[in-house]
């Protein structure tokens, strides 16, 4: 059995001819069907190994009307939160046979709908999707054609009845306050993200409500929200030090602030770093557990985010009706030592 000089990718047919059977041969060793006996079997296969050939299964899920594909949109694939709930997203996908598509918006909705269109274009069988903005009515038709969604870690706006997966981001930042003042702290500065992002608006109204709770009163001069960015982190907390009645704790309102946090503070006055000023950070991050003191966080789970959201919409492909869902993912509290620090002064 010889191969020939060719060029392009090798077909079926060059596989036939090759080893001397039917095309109907080849497809049925090749789709691992009944009908042909050992001999013959083993000669396709020799050609198929002989020539390269590698069956398209693109094609072959097509004739279906699936793709065998889904498309996952995420704020930045950067981030160890999106990257936890992305591998848990593949997890699942691989489980159900699917290959993941996936793409990062950056917070902008324009580039997340451009994302999930091209990914509409090229006729995925369904969506995860982080989402960037509140006007999701793109969708519409997409929807309307049969498409499935599932919205995670942040819901859609008004008008579309989809699945939603989220984390409970007032309770974890509720929690994560009323951890600070049973500690004996009054005057607690929030760190937020963009005011704009759902997530950061929900730990906002967390951090409310604990203060709420223990009739301590909310002062705007303690909150200060934008991009989880050095040089802005910087100045915020100067200014929040540099107050007459300065806090004597923070709250971090994701992993990426709490780092840029500990890192504008250790360039700030020794007096206010380290063990001086209490913290608690909503999202646990690597290594928070071996600094000095070790970083108290409200944790997350990103992969059972992911997978959650996964399953409800592999669980919709497979024909699973009824209203839509809302999902939330409970956080929880790990104490390490920073969050538990008494008042300084």
């Amino acid at each position: 059995m010889a191969a020939e000089t060719r060029r392009g990718r090798p077909t079926m047919n060059d596989v036939a001819a090759t080893a001397g059977v039917a095309l109907k041969t080849v497809s049925r060793v090749v789709n691992d069907e009944p009908g042909v006996n050992a001999a013959t079997a083993a000669r396709v296969r020799q050609a198929i190994e002989l020539l390269g050939y590698r069956r398209n299964d693109g094609a072959r899920v097509l004739r279906r009307g699936r793709t065998a594909s889904i498309g996952l949109v995420i704020e930045d694939v950067a981030d160890p939160f999106y990257s936890g709930l992305s591998r848990a997203v593949e997890d699942i996908a691989l489980r159900n046979g699917c290959l993941v598509l996936s793409g990062s918006s950056g917070e902008d909705p324009q580039r997340e709908r451009e994302l999930v269109l091209a990914f509409c274009a090229r006729r995925v069988d369904g969506l995860v999707i982080v989402p960037a903005g509140s006007d999701h009515a793109y969708l519409t038709p997409e929807l309307n054609a049969g498409i499935r969604a599932v919205f995670a870690d942040r819901p859609t706006g008004p008008g579309l009845d989809v699945d939603t997966v989220l984390c409970d981001n007032i309770g974890g930042a509720r929690t994560g306050v009323a951890h600070l003042i049973a500690h004996g702290h009054r005057r607690i500065g929030y760190l937020g993200d963009s005011a704009a992002i759902f997530t950061a608006g929900e730990r906002l109204q967390g951090y409310r409500e604990a203060l709420e709770d223990a009739d301590l009163p909310y002062d705007e001069s303690l909150v200060t929200m934008g991009p989880p960015e050095h040089d802005r982190l910087h100045a915020d907390l100067q200014a929040l030090l540099a107050l007459q009645d300065p806090p004597t704790a923070l709250f971090t309102g994701n992993g990426r602030t709490t780092v840029a946090t500990l890192r504008a503070l250790a360039t700030l006055s020794p007096g206010f770093a380290g063990d001086q000023i209490a913290l608690v950070g909503f999202d646990d991050f690597e290594l928070a557990d071996l600094l000095t003191p070790a970083i108290t966080v409200i944790a997350q789970d990103p992969a059972r985010l992911g997978r959650t959201a996964a399953e409800l919409l592999f669980r919709r492909l497979a024909g699973e009706s009824g209203p839509a869902e809302r999902v939330q993912i409970p956080t929880r509290l790990i104490p390490r030592g920073s969050g538990e620090l008494p008042p300084r002064g």
